[in-house]
């Protein structure tokens, strides 16, 4: 498969994400978010973690506007398969492509450690290799992981089956490391081809670097 990572000043994890596909055996184009078009062949685009422009203004809010992101609405409104990492979750909450919006950590202090992640559901493309109950363990990395939205819109998620994954720890019981709303880590879009996470699971590749439960979540994507 083809693999497309856009790359924006700032971001830091665009080398991770390539040599976690890599590492599963499949091809990965990095791309400058100045290009206007995503490379034909893709079957996956990969929008990063890192510090986008800097996180200024708010995380994402910058990126959202460059011309790579006008493909990838294009490339995910024709029914695209789009996964958002972190800074890469937070910009596709800024493009509209996903519900909701990211605010600060509840403590206001960056966060970086392996949390554990409880499987909401798993009848989606990305996490049909997890069990509904598994608990994974990712690394996360953040400053602005705190997920937010409206009732209205939470109840929508909730009915729709777009929670994908919630903060817990080993056992499962809640355990939220930023304020997200119902302890939310992860969601897709009601077409569920379009998903974001704050976790890292490009950093849970190899079980000497503490996990590789990141190799069933992106081994999902991959026919």
């Amino acid at each position: 498969m083809k693999i497309v990572v856009p790359q924006f000043p700032g971001t830091n994890c665009e080398y991770d994400t390539k040599y976690a596909f890599e590492r599963l055996g499949h091809d990965v184009q990095i791309v400058w978010h100045e290009e206007n078009l995503i490379p034909a062949g893709a079957d996956l685009v990969v929008v990063p973690g890192g510090f986008s422009y800097g996180d200024y203004l708010r995380s994402g809010a910058i990126a959202r506007f460059s011309p790579i992101m006008k493909a990838i609405k294009a490339y995910a409104d024709n029914g695209g398969y789009v996964l958002g990492i972190c800074n890469g979750f937070q910009i596709l909450l800024e493009s509209h492509l996903l519900p909701g919006a990211m605010k600060r950590n509840e403590n206001l202090h960056f966060v970086s450690k392996h949390q554990y992640l409880k499987v909401e559901n798993s009848d989606n493309r990305f996490l049909r290799k997890c069990r509904v109950g598994e608990r994974l363990n990712i690394p996360i990395a953040h400053a602005e992981g705190n997920y937010f939205i409206e009732e209205e819109g939470l109840a929508a998620l909730y009915d729709n089956g777009q929670v994908l994954l919630t903060y817990c720890d080993r056992e499962g019981n809640p355990d939220n490391p930023n304020g997200s709303v119902g302890n939310i880590a992860g969601i897709c879009n009601k077409e569920r081809n379009v998903f974001g996470l704050m976790p890292h699971p490009e950093r849970a590749m190899e079980r000497i670097l503490g996990s590789d439960d990141g190799i069933r979540m992106l081994e999902g994507f991959l026919s």
